[in-house]
């Protein structure tokens, strides 16, 4: 198979990029059919005179996005694809904020919460610039109550640059918090007294909304690659709020056949689709996933997005990317709605972002969460070996591991806690009780230094010694 890209050395899209795009369009259209198996790194980096690490990026990017799999020995084969259900389609592309510590301990030396920030090289004064230009008279009276138009507009044009999400700032609309986002639409939707299906394990935050709000909540279990979509079906639910670029809290990527399957669907039942993308601006390895509603031409997705992650948590900002039929009644009705984020805040993060400080903000930081990361992995392959097994990296602020132990998550959590060192059980995150099978524990790295990192993690396997299990025996799996 003759593979003859355009790739263009001069241009400002790194040359794995380029190549990558190109594979991925070739499968999409067929033009490198199912089941086919692509040239080695080697043949294709000699046929393209270009080097094996560009060959290897590209296909690491097509690997994570689920077009190819890497079978041992043999090399990168195309997956079968289902026949896609979309034409060609324009790009106009929270974490949840996990429930936060009781209280701060004096003797906690080191926290490894998820939703921490780096605040060392959070940019104040440009911040502080923004903020004192946005005090005149014209913003102190109320705004829009669907969130000021020039912040909507800048959020639009990021989301369909960086995050392949079609949108106008007309679908947008600006909340504080993903709970309050989820509570505004739950109201649009009506399904009071209805099914909202939800990973299991899922995030708490939300569940906490829907049942709060009388809905019934059908928990469906995860497979390797996310949701289990049979038991989806079974469930006879007509909505599911899923995190399919980084599932909450077990870290896995929602591949491309799955995410047309899902759309699939949607669209067969008459469902919705509730996208919470809730931290996918830091992906450490090849270019971020794109969104699932990027693929979505039947308006059956709803896209939710946060700030707390990728700038601050204290802003309390979030969005959703409303599809037409509910940007309707929510136009219909929105003299019912006040506007829940401040009005200055609004207006300093959309100078923040008119003047390209937020791009290259997002960029740092990347590359400091990637050094953060890289590193937490190794020093626990260093210091706790075989004892641990790590899931849910590279991408986000935390991974998850589960631990070879005969003591519960939250024993183990009461235990670190005791020598100092704070880290997070998921048994908030189960709705029908944890499955049999190792502790999980999550462990975030972003508020940390990386000498407080490499301190943590020796401090933790010191408080977990005495209660690791045989390291003969083998790690159980919480996902089927």
């Amino acid at each position: 198979m003759k593979i003859c890209p355009r790739l263009e050395n001069q241009s400002s899209e790194p040359l794995y990029l380029q190549l990558y795009q190109y594979l991925k369009e070739e499968i999409q259209t067929g033009g490198i059919p199912s089941l086919k198996r692509l040239p080695s790194i080697r043949e294709l980096a000699d046929d393209l005179h270009i080097s094996k690490t560009t060959v290897q990026m590209a296909y690491q990017q097509l690997l994570a996005e689920g077009y190819v799999e890497s079978k041992e020995r043999s090399g990168y084969f195309v997956v079968k694809m289902e026949k896609e259900p979309f034409g060609d389609l324009p790009h106009f592309s929270q974490p949840p904020s996990e429930k936060k510590p009781t209280a701060a301990q004096k003797n906690i030396l080191f926290d490894f919460y998820m939703s921490h920030i780096d605040v060392d090289h959070f940019p104040f004064q440009k911040w502080k610039a923004y903020v004192n230009q946005s005090l005149n008279s014209e913003f102190l009276s109320y705004g829009d109550k669907q969130g000021e138009p020039g912040l909507r507009s800048s959020i639009s044009r990021y989301l369909r640059q960086a995050r392949a999400v079609n949108c106008a700032e007309e679908q947008i609309v600006i909340g504080s918090g993903t709970q309050t986002i989820m509570r505004l639409l739950c109201q649009l939707i009506g399904l009071d007294g209805k099914k909202i299906a939800m990973e299991e394990p899922g995030y708490d935050g939300v569940r906490h909304v829907f049942q709060g709000l009388g809905f019934e909540m059908s928990p469906v279990k995860l497979e390797a690659d996310g949701i289990n979509l049979d038991a989806l079906e079974r469930s006879g639910a007509k909505v599911v709020y899923i995190t399919p670029s980084h599932q909450f809290p077990l870290g896995m990527v929602m591949p491309i056949t799955k995410r047309i399957k899902l759309l699939q669907w949607a669209e067969e039942n008459g469902g919705l689709i509730i996208e919470d993308d809730y931290d996918g601006e830091f992906r450490y390895h090849g270019k971020p996933i794109p969104s699932l509603q990027g693929l979505d031409a039947n308006g059956n997705v709803i896209y939710a997005g946060t700030f707390s992650k990728s700038l601050m948590p204290a802003i309390r900002m979030s969005y959703i990317v409303l599809p037409e039929r509910l940007l309707h009644i929510y136009q219909a009705n929105r003299f019912k709605y006040d506007q829940t984020v401040s009005r200055l805040h609004q207006r300093t993060l959309q100078m923040f972002m008119e003047s390209g400080e937020w791009e290259r903000h997002i960029r740092r930081m990347r590359k400091i969460y990637q050094k953060k990361h890289d590193l937490l992995l190794q020093t626990i392959k260093n210091t706790m070996g075989d004892y641990v097994k790590i899931t849910g990296q590279n991408a986000g602020l935390h991974i998850v591991t589960q631990i070879k132990s005969r003591k519960s998550a939250d024993e183990l959590v009461e235990i670190a806690e005791r020598l100092g060192v704070k880290v997070y059980s998921t048994t908030a995150n189960w709705s029908i009780g944890q499955e049999k099978g190792n502790p999980l524990i999550l462990l975030g790295f972003g508020g940390l230094s990386e000498e407080q990192i490499v301190e943590g993690i020796e401090l933790l396997h010191e408080a977990w010694l005495p209660f690791y299990e045989d390291q003969q025996k083998p790690i159980d799996s919480h996902v089927t």
